[in-house]
């Protein structure tokens, strides 16, 4: 689906959404207490600001007996095989955050990757995939990142592990290229990038984390395994999720001290393939 029908959609759902909490006589507070979110995420929703997740669709369709048409259209929304169901709306919110933390234990952040490094990883998960498929997931990966790029663009701060700058993904020269293009994000002061040192010890958090703060609306947390993730809007998990990323903070190196350890381990990496 194009991006201009997706957002005519959204602009839909909101603007039925109205409709029918107004003729159920409720506000957008009452409407929100009833699905579990603040009335003002409701206001979002009908002002195509903000896309609500699967479950909230459902809950309204129950509270305003809609017969399903709320979850209907989401499910129509969110259903970009580009990306897997539970990682669409990390897409939708990506996009409208003021700022991102973000902690990857193992590859280089997804907004930070080059095209054949993102190849590489899509290929390792998917050996059997057709070339079109990895070139369409290549290409949402990419798609993504434009919003480094923008004037208006998050305060975006990664911290990534030092095994993540270690591991060969592709092979020598894809890794190395993939974290030359890294520490040209941090020479440019674009995004901020520290690394967790493997002297440092056990992280705070074990699994990818990524934060995403808005101008108007709550905070989110997202974590994510190999096969799942888990956006979260639960106001007390959200803060243990950012007291979390402060303490990888406070462990990991120093942004200048992590950009020589990126540019030493890519240059490790061209040597290993000079030797071979």
């Amino acid at each position: 689906m194009a991006n201009g029908s997706r957002q005519a959609v959204w602009e839909f759902f909101g603007t039925e959404l109205k409709r029918r909490r107004e003729e159920a006589g409720l506000t957008q507070t009452e409407l929100g207490t009833r699905v579990f979110v603040s009335g003002g995420y409701i206001g979002q929703f009908e002002q195509a600001i903000r896309k609500p997740q699967l479950d909230v669709a459902q809950r309204i369709d129950h509270v305003l007996q809609t017969d399903g048409i709320f979850e209907r259209l989401c499910r129509k929304l969110i259903d970009d095989p580009r990306y897997a169901e539970y990682f669409a709306g990390v897409v939708e919110l990506e996009q409208l955050a003021t700022g991102i933390c973000e902690f990857e234990p193992t590859v280089v952040p997804g907004l930070l990757q080059t095209p054949a490094y993102a190849r590489a990883l899509i290929l390792a998960t998917h050996p059997f995939a057709t070339e079109d498929f990895i070139a369409e997931r290549v290409s949402a990966r990419v798609e993504r990142s434009a919003i480094l790029k923008d004037a208006a663009r998050p305060r975006y701060w990664a911290i990534l592990h030092e095994g993540a700058l270690r591991t060969a993904v592709g092979g020598a020269p894809i890794a190395a290229e993939a974290l030359d293009h890294l520490a040209e994000f941090s020479r440019q002061r674009s995004v901020l990038v520290q690394v967790l040192p493997f002297n440092a010890g056990a992280p705070a958090n074990n699994g990818s984390l990524r934060l995403m703060e808005f101008n108007d609306a709550p905070p989110v947390a997202y974590t994510e395994t190999s096969f799942s993730g888990t956006l979260v809007d639960d106001p007390a998990v959200v803060k243990r999720a950012q007291a979390a990323y402060d303490l990888l903070r406070g462990a990991a190196l120093s942004p200048e001290v992590s950009l020589a350890l990126i540019e030493s381990a890519a240059e490790d990496h061209r040597r290993c393939q000079s030797t071979t």
